[in-house]
């Protein structure tokens, strides 16, 4: 069942969360760090069991869902209405990146817990999950097959330019910045080219009829 998110419930998940993330970068995403969490936030024995039942697997679901949210009011703020779409992607991306600023770490330390067996899956539903939160932020209204090979394509890409902007230690983390223009830019000519070519194809000759019209001749016209 989904807890509402101003309710006590979800503040002790947040509370939790935010013990958390300061034990995770030594003793990584684990049973010990949950309880430890739960020993800082002077919450109830036995805390960590009723508030996250699935365990440090569920902690790092829920920190995704918290920056996806936080993201997406950033983006709300940031008005970018007026922008070219890729660069309302670009910047509603970077948003959601900057999410985790601060908690390298940690990010680092989630990857590797959700590279394990019990894991699978769990990552590339979250980055679809992040990618479905920017399409939707920005006004998406889509309800076709782009529907999901918009979330798709953009789930990769935040994939991709996550593994740079980990180990970006460039000022601003601009190095990582770049690769998440360049790839965005990559993806929208591609796109492009693909939309030209379907513009190109419904002008060529089909092929089956050109054959059949060799093989059995043009059909006599019927005169009564």
């Amino acid at each position: 069942m989904a807890i509402v998110q101003d309710s006590p419930s979800h503040q002790a998940r947040l509370d939790i969360l935010k013990a958390a993330l300061k034990h995770v970068p030594f003793e990584g995403w684990t049973a010990k760090t949950l309880k430890m969490a739960v020993k800082d936030t002077d919450l109830p024995k036995g805390s960590d069991a009723l508030y996250f039942p699935g365990g440090a697997l569920e902690l790092i679901r829920f920190w995704a869902e918290t920056a996806d949210t936080e993201a997406s009011e950033q983006i709300s703020a940031k008005g970018l209405h007026n922008m070219r779409i890729r660069d309302k992607i670009t910047e509603s991306a970077w948003l959601r990146l900057q999410a985790m600023a601060g908690h390298e770490e940690a990010a680092r330390r989630a990857i590797a817990r959700l590279s394990l067996p019990d894991a699978i899956g769990q990552g590339p539903k979250q980055l679809w999950a992040s990618a479905d939160m920017i399409w939707r932020a920005i006004g998406d209204t889509s309800t076709d097959v782009n529907f999901y090979s918009k979330r798709t394509i953009l789930a990769g890409v935040i994939g991709s330019t996550i593994m740079s902007y980990l180990s970006d230690d460039t000022p601003g983390k601009s190095r990582s910045r770049t690769f998440l223009e360049s790839r965005i830019e990559n993806v929208m000519q591609f796109e492009k080219a693909k939309l030209a070519f379907r513009k190109r194809r419904e002008t060529w000759p089909d092929p089956a009829g050109f054959l059949g019209r060799v093989r059995y001749g043009r059909r006599r016209r019927r005169y009564r």
